[in-house]
């Protein structure tokens, strides 16, 4: 209550104060999911999963499917691959699915939940019993791209245009944060492990354990503390929750045409993403083969990155605040471009110029990822977050080999992995000049959204 002049009585305004509570709690999902993200799929998955079919393997082949001959070194790959391009063709159906229900919190809980008791399943991964660790980290990733949906839709709903740059970084700083935590404790279990009376093999297993222990266990707080919000603008049909998702989906593909500007900005991101994934999936190629590195030096730099990434996020966070978003996102890929180029240069063996490149790459990766989440809630109509960022993460897995792709045909026509890591340099030219494109004001006002202070 608040004391107005001539002795009245008023209410105080209190909602920013709830809405920063159900932004703390929103924060915590990030830091949930990256341990896993960090520990099992970044780092110790792969070589595990290669290690165990290495056992079961008949002339350097195992059958997957009972008639399909792949090699151990391959398995992680086609696993990945396989996972991606089934979330891709799931998650526009669970937008729309999500978007009709008021239960957001029990949904992203729900497939948090489900994806951390298949990444559990890892931790009885031995032998030669590599199908179990395949299945896992299939379910595992399908349920973590259904549950980041989920929990990107809810930032829209829980921060206004002025707060969701700032939310959207804090969250991904969040999680870079507890990752690298989790990621520390676990490299050092598994490079101890003899200090500890423990095997490598079962150091690896409890490492990605933990991980989905806290994957988990952390998703409780959003669970507990995030409120559920009613569904609005839903297209009224009759029968079952799918059959109205169905209905739902194809009213919002019929739609497309209106948002002109909404789909050159995911065109753009599709682009700039993609480089920006290739070049982290093959910076440890690169180190490894090109700059002869060893795995310590490896492991150090992943570590660099994710606790500068912290640091980026939040950086990012402020100077959109004061530029706008889609002008800090324009000034990352440039520093993007910058990388790309001076990676190209980087003498062999020359550890402080690597570990430098890192922190250039740590600074940009997460405050341009978390941006671009933000930005691309503004040009979303209220209604349909969820069907929107549906298409952002199916399409982001769907056209996620072209970068890798091209770092492999390059590498492949010259030899070297210098111009391969160069050529990356296409996808953040491409996508900046088709985000110079996009017009904020213009997009943020088509979807019906109020453009915030500094766009």
């Amino acid at each position: 209550m608040t004391q107005l002049p001539g002795g009245r009585v008023g209410i105080a305004d209190v909602s920013p104060l709830a809405r920063r509570k159900e932004h703390r709690a929103w924060y915590w999902y990030d830091w949930a999911n990256s341990a896993y993200v960090t520990t099992v799929t970044t780092v110790l998955f792969a070589p595990y999963l290669i290690a165990v079919a290495k056992e079961a393997a008949v002339e350097n082949r195992v059958q997957v499917l009972g008639f399909l001959p792949v090699a151990p070194g391959a398995l992680p790959s086609y696993v990945i691959t396989f996972s991606t391009v089934l979330s891709a063709l799931l998650l526009p159906l669970l937008g729309a699915v999500a978007d009709r229900t008021e239960h957001k919190k029990q949904l992203l809980a729900g497939f948090a939940w489900a994806g951390a008791f298949a990444a559990s399943l890892l931790f009885f991964v031995e032998g030669d019993n590599w199908q179990l660790g395949a299945a896992a980290v299939i379910i595992a990733n399908l349920c973590l791209g259904a549950s980041v949906v989920v929990n990107d839709s809810i930032l829209c709903l829980i921060a206004n245009e002025n707060e969701r740059d700032r939310v959207s970084s804090r969250g991904w700083a969040f999680g870079y944060l507890g990752g690298g935590l989790l990621l520390v404790v676990n490299l050092g279990m598994v490079l101890m492990h003899d200090t500890l009376g423990v095997s490598e093999a079962f150091a690896v297993r409890l490492s990605m354990l933990s991980a989905a222990i806290w994957w988990a266990g952390f998703t409780l707080i959003p669970f507990l503390r995030l409120r559920n919000y009613k569904p609005l603008y839903v297209v009224p049909r009759g029968g079952s929750l799918l059959g109205q998702s169905f209905g739902q989906l194809g009213s919002t593909l019929r739609d497309m045409k209106k948002y002109k500007v909404t789909w050159t900005f995911l065109l753009a991101y599709l682009f700039f993403n993609d480089g920006i994934q290739t070049v982290i999936a093959s910076s440890s190629t690169y180190g490894a083969e090109e700059l002869e590195f060893g795995q310590s030096t490896l492991i150090a730099t992943i570590l660099l990155v994710q606790f500068v990434g912290f640091a980026g996020a939040l950086l990012f966070g402020k100077a959109a605040e004061r530029f706008g978003g889609r002008r800090v996102i324009l000034a990352g890929l440039v520093v993007w471009i910058a990388i790309v180029s001076v990676a190209y240069f980087l003498p062999e063996g020359r550890v402080v110029p690597f570990l430098l490149l890192a922190v250039a790459i740590g600074l940009v990766l997460g405050g341009t990822q978390a941006l671009s989440r933000s930005f691309f809630s503004l040009l979303i109509p209220a209604g349909k977050e969820a069907e929107y960022f549906s298409f952002y993460h199916a399409c982001e897995r769907g056209t996620s080999w072209f970068g890798t792709l091209t770092f492999g045909l390059v590498y492949q026509l010259t030899d070297s992995y210098r111009p391969a890591i160069f050529a990356l340099v296409v996808f953040f030219v491409v996508g900046g000049l088709l985000l110079l494109k996009v017009d904020p004001e213009r997009g943020i006002r088509e979807a019906g959204n109020t453009p915030p202070a500094v766009v």
